[in-house]
């Protein structure tokens, strides 16, 4: 018996033997083949991880999808990178992620609305947790602040560069990626291997002299003076505010161009580096000057008709006598020997009829005003015409918006000048100042059209001064309004009453 039980332990010792052969050559082949191909694994990890991302992101952009401001624009974006998470990953995070949030902390001072960036889900804390310990935050909340930050992104560049209220490019068909010139999933792409994130996605602001002196003093206001506590009127704050964002929906930004801003009825002629001013007459509040882009393609000497001398005194002059708005209505204008305009009354009239060589008429088309000498010649779809008039004295009054919707410019010759010679068209300079002297009508034609802007500007960087004007059409409370939401606006009208 006892010679049975020791062959027992025996057979049995050598079964444990070869078990612990077999286990262990097993490892020995799976450490040789692991060793062979040690990407084999990590791969397989490392792709389940990308497809847990990737459904992850997917669900997130679906439920997150009324929260976005540009859904379709941040499902581009990932669907481009495969669905993979670009500010957060599961042990770290991008590098631009920091300055990222610096541009949230700042949207204010480009003049734009913080409540537009969803503040309150990206928050410091969870940069914080991502850093020191990212297995604190699920796959989810990585993917949901993730697509909140493509999405503040895309929005900060396409409120920037388009405005938010922009009627020609819209939140939808920007969102749709008809646009044109500029594309926030791009740009934001490229911005991702960026060394310089904060200066080159602040970039895509307009590029106008007029916007870029704004934007600089919004920086120091709503920067360095909010810093060392200087008090700096709100109501001026909005003011810069809702022009920002005018000057975002200008298309041409050229460097050279003719700009009217009707509010400052004035024409500035931009050549380069140095400016031309203009004083100009504008529309009045009844029959207000739409604004437009367009390009001037010639102008024409002696626009208006002049009267045959036998119609002006046995047909207009008789008209003109009975029905006092006659010659108004018919866009007629009365002239002495010397060419000098003349300002009408019934004994004026009476007058002229008893001496009528020593004067003529003409007459315009579609304009409330004498035309003089010239006109500048652009497509618009209002009838709009910009033009010359011997009017002077109407240059001299400070309330200058008495037109009918068309803009008439003062030293109208000088101006013309300076464009013909700036297109390289100095040789048609004398001629027109020939057609102009014999009152011959006469087309001057560009070589390359010159950049016309009719704007609505009523606040304006001059010499290092913030210059407002009035809102002669009252259209500054309607945008403050859609910017700033009626409740804010008026408890902060209610504030600044309270410290008056």
């Amino acid at each position: 018996m006892e010679n049975y039980f020791k062959s027992n332990r025996q057979s049995k010792n050598k079964q444990t033997v070869f078990i612990i052969w077999l286990v262990c050559l097993l490892l020995h082949v799976s450490f040789n083949a692991l060793a062979q191909n040690p990407v084999i694994s990590f791969t397989k990890e490392g792709e389940r991880e990308k497809e847990l991302i990737t459904q992850e992101t997917k669900v997130q952009l679906l439920e997150c999808k009324n929260m976005l401001n540009y859904p379709k624009s941040v499902e581009r974006f990932y669907k481009d990178n495969a669905y993979q998470l670009a500010w957060v990953t599961k042990l770290n995070h991008n590098r631009q992620l920091a300055p990222a949030m610096l541009i949230l902390d700042c949207v204010k001072q480009f003049g734009l609305n913080q409540d537009n960036f969803h503040g309150n889900n990206l928050l410091y804390k969870q940069i914080e947790v991502l850093a020191e310990e990212p297995e604190m935050l699920s796959g989810g909340q990585r993917a949901i602040f993730d697509v909140l930050m493509t999405d503040a992104m895309i929005t900060f560049m396409n409120h920037l560069h388009y405005g938010k209220f922009n009627t020609a490019f819209t939140p939808t068909i920007i969102d749709e990626g008809k646009s044109g010139d500029f594309n926030a999933v791009l740009k934001l792409a490229k911005l991702m291997e960026s060394k310089d994130f904060y200066n080159e996605i602040a970039g895509v602001q307009p590029s106008s002299k007029e916007y870029d002196d704004l934007q600089k003093y919004m920086h120091l206001v709503r920067g360095q003076y909010l810093e060392d506590s200087y008090e700096f009127p709100e109501k001026s704050v909005r003011k810069m505010t809702i022009n920002m964002e005018r000057l975002r929906w200008t298309v041409n930004n050229q460097s050279s161009s003719l700009t009217i801003n009707i509010p400052a009825q004035m024409a500035k002629l931009n050549l380069g580096d140095s400016v031309y001013l203009f004083p100009a007459v504008v529309g009045q509040a009844s029959s207000p000057t739409p604004t437009l882009e367009s390009f001037i393609t010639h102008f024409t000497t002696a626009p208006e008709w002049k009267v045959p001398h036998h119609i002006f005194v046995n047909e207009l002059l008789p008209k003109a006598i009975k029905n006092a708005s006659y010659l108004r209505n018919n866009h007629f204008t009365i002239y002495d020997a010397k060419g000098n305009f003349v300002a009408l009354s019934t004994k004026k009239l009476q007058y002229i009829r008893a001496h009528p060589k020593n004067y003529y008429a003409r007459q315009s088309s579609g304009c409330d005003h004498p035309m003089g000498n010239l006109v500048f010649q652009f497509e618009n779809p209002y009838q709009v015409i910009l033009h010359d008039t011997p009017q002077l004295k109407l240059f001299r009054s400070k309330n200058r918006a008495s037109s009918q919707n068309c803009i008439r410019v003062e030293k109208a010759e000088k101006l013309v000048a300076l464009i013909l010679a700036a297109d390289g068209s100095k040789a048609k300079i004398l001629p027109m100042r020939k057609a102009i002297a014999a009152y011959q009508k006469k087309d001057f034609v560009l070589k390359t059209p010159f950049p016309l802007l009719v704007n609505y500007i009523t606040c304006e960087m001059i010499d290092s001064q913030l210059m407002i004007y009035p809102d002669l059409y009252l259209q500054d409370r309607a945008l403050e309004m859609a910017m700033y939401g009626y409740e804010r606006l008026l408890a902060s009208d209610l504030k600044i009453s309270s410290k008056l």
